[in-house]
This record gives C-alpha cells, sequence and structure tokens, in this order.
C-alpha cells in the first residue's frame, strides 16, 4: 500500500510534527482542494516576526498529512520572510519525493501557512508585499 511513498513521508505519516489545534494562535489559515477533498488548518505563533510554535490539522490522505507534518518543520524557527518563501518543492524535496499524482498534497501546506501569516499581519494591521 505505501510502496509508492518514501521513508520519510512514511514516517510523516505515521508520526506526524506539530499536530493539533492551537488555543492562543497569532495567525490561522486554511485551505481545502475540492477535487481530492483534503482540508488543512495551520495554526502559528509568533515572537519578534519568528515562528515559535507551529500546529496544523488535517483532513486527508497519507500525502496531505506527510506535507503538512512536514512544512511545520520548515516554518518552525524561521523569520516570517523566510517561511513565506518556503514552496511546493521544498516540501516534496524535504520528503524524498512525493508520486506524481500526489504532488498537488504539497500545494495545501503552503497555501495554509501563507493563509496564517497573511492573518497573523492583518490582525497587526500589516499587509505583506
Amino acid at each position: 500500500m505505501y510502496a509508492e511513498y518514501s521513508d520519510k513521508v512514511i514516517e510523516h505519516f505515521m508520526s506526524p510534527q506539530n499536530v493539533g489545534s492551537m488555543v492562543d494562535y497569532d495567525g490561522k489559515g486554511e485551505y481545502g482542494d475540492t477535487r481530492c477533498g483534503d482540508s488543512l488548518t495551520i495554526y502559528i505563533k509568533v515572537d519578534d516576526g519568528v515562528i515559535e510554535d507551529i500546529s496544523f490539522l488535517i483532513f486527508g490522505c497519507t500525502a496531505s498529512i506527510a506535507t503538512s507534518s512536514m512544512i511545520t518543520s520548515l516554518a518552525k524557527g524561521k523569520s516570517i520572510e523566510e517561511a513565506l518563501q518556503i514552496k511546493e518543492r521544498d516540501i516534496i524535496d524535504a520528503l524524498d519525493g512525493l508520486p506524481k499524482n500526489k504532488i498537488h498534497c504539497s500545494v495545501l501546506g503552503v497555501k495554509a501557512l501563507r493563509n496564517a501569516i497573511d492573518d497573523y499581519l492583518n490582525k497587526r494591521g500589516e499587509h505583506r508585499l
């Protein structure tokens, strides 16, 4: 069943990092894919422009869970500006690849993270460039 997935994908699927909701978040971002039904919410806690804590809730497949776990791992400890530079390819590469029919799952994390950052900035009366 999992033969098409890398060991890194299986690791993040079986033991996802940063999973769960966050009550005292500074930013919340949601994104869903109507084609496959996956839905992701990312929460961020920011201190002095740095994402100090991040968590997520996902309804999705193996690849969606793994990519959500990975983007939170990549973004944690990064500045807002650095986190905005994370691209789908960064997630795919960090997971040692995804099957072609699952590449779209990496979009969920990027879009939800950007939405969480936008929410954080909007609450502060700021906007990203």
